[in-house]
């Protein structure tokens, strides 16, 4: 038999990715019984014991890439009650922080603190102990988290140097903390293991990249001698803004571009995207632009040839006669809007099924 759930029990799980726990259907009459058969039956997936979300809402947690989100959500309910804030990479996940994807290790635990306990870890989550003042803990959608400011100085002691740093440069491009605020929060919480570390990353900290690729190039061009780029420079031709380059040599009218693999492996639209970027780029070509293209495999695997390659780029003069602008952006002017990252639950959001008595599919409607 079909497991039809309670109107209020469906509304507050369209709002935490169609997740219902244990003791909350117990609280609208649903029983023991019925919840092992929906299991059974495979209208309910288990997320963690006592935590289910129904198979449809699963599949587009899954393909929205939401599934840490809905895995924090059941801890948070679990090991605090809901009342521990989410902190650390659970957090910078929240707030859309990126990390590299080849780091080791297998899937994250879900982190949260809790100020006034005394901590502990268990298969799939640590609870560490830490002051906590009640200004760095804020509420994103279902989430009850550390501010972006603490989550980036938390981050920062622990991570690599390249993966904390990307994760400040985004936090300051988007506008999501200061960086007066990272040192005024690195202050508060100066006694803290790992606080060297930090004042590394708020020291190599931009808040102009707009990846991660972007703020690793960043770093090696540093550690590998070469000189600085000028991150982010809009380049004009005749009042018109034809492109944004990732970095910039002036002198040389030298562009640097990093490149991932998903720009070139997305759908027909971004294809499209492709072909435009390589008629602009050989519209400035014209005008004596010269480009770069950076992939990550050339700065792991390949930056001998990379860095020589660069020199002599630099080596030959940019045009005498320049028809073209350039304005580099400031810190926090982000190229294109910026999206809710995929968690936030969306008025057009398939999960959790559709309001309403009788509504079916998600959450609502087993």
């Amino acid at each position: 038999m079909t497991l039809v759930l309670p109107l209020t029990t469906r509304e507050a799980a369209r709002h935490r990715l169609g997740l219902v726990t244990r003791p909350a259907l117990l609280a609208r009459g649903v029983t023991d019984r019925e919840i092992a058969a929906a299991v059974r039956a495979g209208e309910l997936r288990q997320v963690r014991r006592g935590a289910y979300v129904s198979a449809a809402d699963l599949a587009e947690v899954e393909r929205t890439r939401r599934l840490p989100g809905l895995r924090a959500l059941a801890v948070s309910a679990a090991v605090g009650g809901g009342a521990a804030p989410l902190a650390a990479g659970t957090a910078a996940w929240v707030w859309g922080l990126p990390r590299s994807a080849r780091r080791h290790g297998t899937v994250d635990r879900v982190h949260l603190v809790d100020p006034a306990g005394v901590g502990g870890r268990g298969r799939d989550w640590v609870l560490h102990r830490a002051a906590l003042p009640t200004d760095e803990v804020t509420r994103r959608g279902a989430y009850l988290l550390t501010t972006p400011g603490r989550t980036v100085v938390d981050v920062a002691r622990t991570w690599r140097e390249v993966d904390a740093v990307a994760a400040a440069d985004a936090a300051l491009l988007r506008g999501l903390t200061t960086r007066e605020e990272l040192v005024e929060t690195l202050e508060r919480h100066a006694t803290v293991a790992g606080t060297p570390a930090v004042r590394r990353v708020l020291e190599l900290a931009d808040g102009r990249a707009e990846s991660w690729l972007e703020t690793c190039g960043r770093l090696a061009f540093a550690a590998g001698g070469l000189p600085p780029f000028v991150p982010q420079v809009e380049i004009w031709l005749d009042g018109e803004l034809l492109k944004v380059v990732d970095g910039w040599y002036p002198e040389a009218a030298l562009a640097v571009e990093f490149d991932g693999r998903s720009k070139y492996l997305g759908p027909a639209d971004q294809r499209t995207d492709v072909w435009e970027e390589k008629r602009i780029e050989d519209l400035l070509r014209s005008f004596g632009i010269r480009f770069v293209r950076i992939t990550y495999r050339m700065l792991a695997e390949e930056w001998s040839r990379l860095r020589a390659r660069v020199l002599r780029e630099l080596a030959l003069p940019g045009p005498r006669h320049r028809e073209f602008g350039e304005r580099a952006r400031p810190v926090g002017k982000v190229r294109t809007g910026t999206a809710d990252d995929g968690w936030l639950w969306r008025a057009q959001d398939t999960l959790g099924g559709p309001l309403g008595p009788g509504g079916t599919g998600g959450a609502g409607h087993f």
